[in-house]
Protein backbone atom coordinates (compact mmCIF):
# COMPACT_ATOMS: atom_id res chain seq x y z
CA UNK A 1 0.00 0.00 0.00
CA UNK A 2 1.34 3.44 -0.95
CA UNK A 3 1.14 5.60 2.36
CA UNK A 4 1.01 9.54 1.74
CA UNK A 5 3.88 11.81 1.58
CA UNK A 6 3.90 14.39 4.18
CA UNK A 7 6.92 15.90 3.03
CA UNK A 8 5.36 16.53 -0.44
CA UNK A 9 1.91 17.44 0.82
CA UNK A 10 3.73 20.36 2.86
CA UNK A 11 6.06 21.67 0.26
CA UNK A 12 3.40 22.11 -2.16
CA UNK A 13 1.32 23.91 -0.24
CA UNK A 14 3.30 25.94 1.66
CA UNK A 15 6.31 26.19 -1.09
CA UNK A 16 8.81 24.49 0.97
CA UNK A 17 8.90 22.07 3.46
CA UNK A 18 11.50 23.59 6.45
CA UNK A 19 13.37 21.56 8.97
CA UNK A 20 14.63 22.39 11.94
CA UNK A 21 18.25 22.85 12.80
CA UNK A 22 21.29 21.34 15.05
CA UNK A 23 20.07 19.72 18.25
CA UNK A 24 23.84 19.70 20.02
CA UNK A 25 24.81 23.24 18.48
CA UNK A 26 21.76 24.82 20.66
CA UNK A 27 22.09 22.55 23.43
CA UNK A 28 25.91 23.47 24.13
CA UNK A 29 25.05 27.15 23.77
CA UNK A 30 22.66 27.05 26.52
CA UNK A 31 25.09 25.36 28.81
CA UNK A 32 25.15 21.52 27.75
CA UNK A 33 28.23 19.77 28.23
CA UNK A 34 28.12 17.14 24.94
CA UNK A 35 31.40 15.87 25.06
CA UNK A 36 30.86 12.18 25.19
CA UNK A 37 30.06 9.15 23.11
CA UNK A 38 26.43 9.11 23.61
CA UNK A 39 25.98 13.30 22.32
CA UNK A 40 23.22 14.74 22.66
CA UNK A 41 21.02 11.70 23.59
CA UNK A 42 23.25 11.53 27.21
CA UNK A 43 20.68 14.29 27.92
CA UNK A 44 18.08 12.30 27.23
CA UNK A 45 18.79 10.40 30.86
CA UNK A 46 20.46 13.79 32.06
CA UNK A 47 18.29 16.62 31.40
CA UNK A 48 15.28 16.11 28.76
CA UNK A 49 14.05 19.26 29.97
CA UNK A 50 16.57 21.30 28.13
CA UNK A 51 16.00 18.51 24.61
CA UNK A 52 12.24 19.78 25.00
CA UNK A 53 12.96 23.27 25.29
CA UNK A 54 15.55 22.93 21.98
CA UNK A 55 12.36 21.45 20.43
CA UNK A 56 10.10 23.88 21.13
CA UNK A 57 12.71 26.84 20.00
CA UNK A 58 12.86 25.32 16.56
CA UNK A 59 9.12 25.14 16.31
CA UNK A 60 9.20 28.82 17.20
CA UNK A 61 11.04 29.71 14.57
CA UNK A 62 8.65 28.51 12.22
CA UNK A 63 10.16 24.45 11.26
CA UNK A 64 7.57 22.36 9.69
CA UNK A 65 8.83 19.37 10.94
CA UNK A 66 11.23 18.60 14.37
CA UNK A 67 13.57 15.56 14.94
CA UNK A 68 13.63 13.48 17.77
CA UNK A 69 16.66 13.90 20.13
CA UNK A 70 17.67 9.88 19.00
CA UNK A 71 20.44 10.33 16.14
CA UNK A 72 22.67 8.89 18.35
CA UNK A 73 21.07 6.62 20.97
CA UNK A 74 20.68 2.95 20.73
CA UNK A 75 20.81 0.54 23.10
CA UNK A 76 24.12 -0.80 23.25
CA UNK A 77 25.64 2.10 23.10
CA UNK A 78 23.37 3.35 26.53
CA UNK A 79 24.18 0.29 27.75
CA UNK A 80 28.13 0.80 27.32
CA UNK A 81 27.85 3.90 29.26
CA UNK A 82 25.87 2.53 32.43
CA UNK A 83 22.29 1.56 31.42
CA UNK A 84 20.38 -1.61 31.67
CA UNK A 85 18.97 -2.35 28.58
CA UNK A 86 15.62 -1.52 29.88
CA UNK A 87 16.64 1.92 30.80
CA UNK A 88 18.16 2.42 26.96
CA UNK A 89 14.80 1.05 25.69
CA UNK A 90 13.15 3.82 27.65
CA UNK A 91 15.38 6.62 26.89
CA UNK A 92 15.09 5.96 23.07
CA UNK A 93 11.24 6.37 23.56
CA UNK A 94 11.45 9.54 25.87
CA UNK A 95 13.34 11.31 22.27
CA UNK A 96 9.81 10.76 21.14
CA UNK A 97 7.61 11.88 23.95
CA UNK A 98 9.57 14.99 24.35
CA UNK A 99 9.03 15.95 20.96
CA UNK A 100 5.87 15.29 21.32
CA UNK A 101 5.48 17.58 24.16
CA UNK A 102 7.30 20.03 22.73
CA UNK A 103 4.56 20.31 19.72
CA UNK A 104 1.81 19.93 22.11
CA UNK A 105 3.06 23.06 24.08
CA UNK A 106 3.43 25.22 21.03
CA UNK A 107 -0.23 24.17 18.89
CA UNK A 108 1.38 23.69 16.20
CA UNK A 109 0.41 20.79 13.52
CA UNK A 110 4.24 20.00 12.71
CA UNK A 111 5.51 16.60 12.07
CA UNK A 112 7.59 14.64 14.12
CA UNK A 113 10.41 12.75 12.65
CA UNK A 114 12.27 9.63 14.33
CA UNK A 115 15.99 10.45 14.18
CA UNK A 116 18.23 7.70 13.42
CA UNK A 117 22.13 8.06 12.11
CA UNK A 118 24.31 5.53 10.74
CA UNK A 119 26.24 2.48 12.34
CA UNK A 120 29.04 5.06 12.92
CA UNK A 121 27.00 7.32 15.67
CA UNK A 122 27.70 3.72 17.86
CA UNK A 123 31.07 3.56 17.79
CA UNK A 124 31.86 7.52 17.86
CA UNK A 125 34.75 7.74 16.09
CA UNK A 126 33.57 10.16 13.18
CA UNK A 127 32.85 6.98 10.96
CA UNK A 128 29.17 8.73 9.82
CA UNK A 129 31.76 10.76 7.19
CA UNK A 130 33.12 7.74 6.10
CA UNK A 131 31.17 4.59 5.87
CA UNK A 132 34.08 2.79 7.09
CA UNK A 133 33.19 0.53 10.24
CA UNK A 134 34.54 -3.05 10.29
CA UNK A 135 30.80 -4.46 10.47
CA UNK A 136 29.37 -7.44 8.85
CA UNK A 137 26.16 -6.63 7.33
CA UNK A 138 24.02 -8.98 9.54
CA UNK A 139 25.64 -6.42 12.78
CA UNK A 140 24.26 -3.13 10.83
CA UNK A 141 21.25 -4.79 10.41
CA UNK A 142 20.53 -5.88 14.08
CA UNK A 143 21.57 -2.62 15.46
CA UNK A 144 19.55 -0.29 12.77
CA UNK A 145 16.53 -2.64 13.06
CA UNK A 146 16.12 -2.57 16.79
CA UNK A 147 16.63 1.33 16.89
CA UNK A 148 13.87 1.59 14.41
CA UNK A 149 11.54 -0.62 15.63
CA UNK A 150 11.63 1.71 19.37
CA UNK A 151 11.35 4.58 17.58
CA UNK A 152 8.55 3.26 15.17
CA UNK A 153 6.98 1.80 17.76
CA UNK A 154 6.45 5.13 19.97
CA UNK A 155 5.95 7.28 17.21
CA UNK A 156 2.65 4.72 16.26
CA UNK A 157 1.32 4.53 19.64
CA UNK A 158 1.21 8.29 19.92
CA UNK A 159 -1.46 8.08 17.05
CA UNK A 160 1.19 9.64 14.05
CA UNK A 161 0.02 8.12 11.10
CA UNK A 162 2.18 7.68 8.63
CA UNK A 163 5.25 7.41 10.86
CA UNK A 164 7.93 9.33 9.81
CA UNK A 165 11.44 8.28 9.87
CA UNK A 166 14.75 10.31 8.96
CA UNK A 167 17.61 9.03 8.49
CA UNK A 168 19.93 11.40 8.21
CA UNK A 169 24.16 11.46 7.67
CA UNK A 170 24.04 8.47 5.87
CA UNK A 171 27.56 8.36 4.62
CA UNK A 172 27.11 4.88 1.78
CA UNK A 173 24.70 3.64 -0.67
CA UNK A 174 25.00 0.33 0.81
CA UNK A 175 23.93 1.05 4.60
CA UNK A 176 20.85 3.43 2.99
CA UNK A 177 19.85 0.20 0.85
CA UNK A 178 19.64 -1.89 3.77
CA UNK A 179 17.83 1.06 6.24
CA UNK A 180 14.97 0.89 2.79
CA UNK A 181 14.86 -2.64 3.13
CA UNK A 182 14.05 -2.17 7.06
CA UNK A 183 12.03 0.37 6.31
CA UNK A 184 9.85 -1.31 3.44
CA UNK A 185 8.63 -3.96 6.00
CA UNK A 186 6.78 -1.59 7.93
CA UNK A 187 3.41 -1.36 7.22
CA UNK A 188 2.92 1.96 8.17
CA UNK A 189 5.75 3.92 8.40
CA UNK A 190 7.72 6.19 5.65
CA UNK A 191 11.30 8.07 5.86
CA UNK A 192 13.83 10.01 4.05
CA UNK A 193 17.47 9.26 3.50
CA UNK A 194 20.05 12.20 3.88
CA UNK A 195 23.21 11.58 3.16
CA UNK A 196 26.94 13.19 4.01
CA UNK A 197 28.94 14.08 1.15
CA UNK A 198 32.44 14.74 0.71
CA UNK A 199 31.78 16.68 -2.29
CA UNK A 200 29.78 18.04 -4.72
CA UNK A 201 29.47 14.59 -6.93
CA UNK A 202 29.89 12.21 -4.34
CA UNK A 203 28.67 10.68 -1.06
CA UNK A 204 31.21 10.70 2.43
CA UNK A 205 31.72 6.74 1.10
CA UNK A 206 32.53 7.72 -2.78
CA UNK A 207 29.03 6.86 -4.20
CA UNK A 208 27.76 8.98 -6.94
CA UNK A 209 24.88 10.71 -5.33
CA UNK A 210 22.84 10.41 -8.52
CA UNK A 211 23.17 6.83 -8.12
CA UNK A 212 21.28 7.45 -4.39
CA UNK A 213 18.55 8.97 -6.00
CA UNK A 214 18.13 6.12 -8.96
CA UNK A 215 18.43 3.46 -6.06
CA UNK A 216 15.78 4.68 -3.46
CA UNK A 217 13.32 6.31 -6.28
CA UNK A 218 12.33 2.60 -6.59
CA UNK A 219 11.40 2.26 -2.98
CA UNK A 220 7.86 3.55 -2.33
CA UNK A 221 8.44 3.88 1.38
CA UNK A 222 11.05 6.36 0.89
CA UNK A 223 9.22 9.53 0.74
CA UNK A 224 12.32 12.18 0.24
CA UNK A 225 16.21 11.84 -0.75
CA UNK A 226 18.60 14.62 0.64
CA UNK A 227 22.08 15.74 1.69
CA UNK A 228 23.20 16.82 5.48
CA UNK A 229 26.17 17.64 7.42
CA UNK A 230 27.21 18.43 4.12
CA UNK A 231 29.79 21.46 2.89
CA UNK A 232 27.10 24.03 1.93
CA UNK A 233 29.60 25.00 -1.06
CA UNK A 234 28.67 21.62 -2.40
CA UNK A 235 24.89 21.50 -1.93
CA UNK A 236 23.93 23.23 -5.16
CA UNK A 237 25.47 20.66 -7.22
CA UNK A 238 24.35 17.78 -4.97
CA UNK A 239 20.96 18.97 -5.20
CA UNK A 240 20.78 19.22 -8.99
CA UNK A 241 22.47 15.85 -9.26
CA UNK A 242 19.58 14.32 -7.53
CA UNK A 243 17.20 16.00 -9.31
CA UNK A 244 18.14 14.94 -12.54
CA UNK A 245 17.75 11.25 -10.85
CA UNK A 246 14.77 10.73 -8.60
CA UNK A 247 11.13 12.61 -8.75
CA UNK A 248 11.06 12.54 -5.17
CA UNK A 249 11.29 15.71 -2.93
CA UNK A 250 15.00 16.64 -2.28
CA UNK A 251 15.85 17.94 1.15
CA UNK A 252 19.01 20.13 1.72
CA UNK A 253 20.44 20.89 5.09
CA UNK A 254 23.98 21.24 5.14
CA UNK A 255 25.80 22.15 8.36
CA UNK A 256 28.19 25.48 8.66
CA UNK A 257 30.88 24.55 6.66
CA UNK A 258 33.05 23.43 9.61
CA UNK A 259 35.15 20.38 10.04
CA UNK A 260 34.07 18.00 13.03
CA UNK A 261 37.60 16.92 14.69
CA UNK A 262 36.22 13.11 16.05
CA UNK A 263 39.39 12.81 18.16
CA UNK A 264 38.60 15.98 19.91
CA UNK A 265 34.69 15.96 19.52
CA UNK A 266 35.13 20.03 18.30
CA UNK A 267 34.62 21.76 14.84
CA UNK A 268 37.22 23.59 13.58
CA UNK A 269 37.86 25.93 10.80
CA UNK A 270 35.34 28.96 9.43
CA UNK A 271 31.67 29.02 9.12
CA UNK A 272 30.46 30.06 5.46
CA UNK A 273 26.86 29.63 6.64
CA UNK A 274 26.68 33.22 8.27
CA UNK A 275 23.04 33.78 6.49
CA UNK A 276 21.40 30.81 5.52
CA UNK A 277 18.98 32.24 3.65
CA UNK A 278 21.16 33.94 0.89
CA UNK A 279 22.09 30.29 0.01
CA UNK A 280 18.79 28.95 0.31
CA UNK A 281 16.97 30.47 -2.64
CA UNK A 282 19.56 28.93 -4.84
CA UNK A 283 19.20 25.06 -3.47
CA UNK A 284 15.54 25.91 -4.23
CA UNK A 285 16.19 26.94 -7.79
CA UNK A 286 18.68 24.00 -7.89
CA UNK A 287 15.44 21.55 -7.13
CA UNK A 288 15.60 21.15 -3.81
CA UNK A 289 11.91 20.97 -2.15
CA UNK A 290 12.93 20.75 1.85
CA UNK A 291 15.44 23.10 3.46
CA UNK A 292 17.00 23.33 6.51
CA UNK A 293 20.02 22.97 8.87
CA UNK A 294 22.53 20.30 10.47
CA UNK A 295 25.50 20.68 13.13
CA UNK A 296 26.49 24.65 14.07
CA UNK A 297 23.36 26.04 12.71
CA UNK A 298 20.60 27.39 15.35
CA UNK A 299 16.95 28.87 15.60
CA UNK A 300 17.52 31.97 14.49
CA UNK A 301 18.74 30.41 10.85
CA UNK A 302 15.48 28.48 10.70
CA UNK A 303 13.54 31.73 11.22
CA UNK A 304 15.57 33.20 7.96
CA UNK A 305 14.52 30.29 6.00
CA UNK A 306 10.96 30.53 7.03
CA UNK A 307 11.25 34.29 6.34
CA UNK A 308 11.87 33.35 2.40
CA UNK A 309 7.64 31.95 2.20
Amino acid sequence: MRLENPIAAIAERRGFFLLDGALATELEARGADLGDTLWSARLLVDDPDAIRAVHRAYLDAGADCIATASYQASVPGFVRAGLSRAAAQDAIERSVRLALDARADASRDALIAGSLGPYGTLLADGSEYTGVYGATEAELERFHRERIEAIHGALRDAGESPVLLAFETIPSLAEAELLTRIVASLDDAVAWISFSCRDERTTCAGDPIEDCGAALERCDAIVAIGVNCTDPRFVTSLVRRLASATTKPILAYPNSGEVYDARDKRWTGTSVMHAPASHAREWLEAGAAGLGGCCRTTPDDIAALAHLR
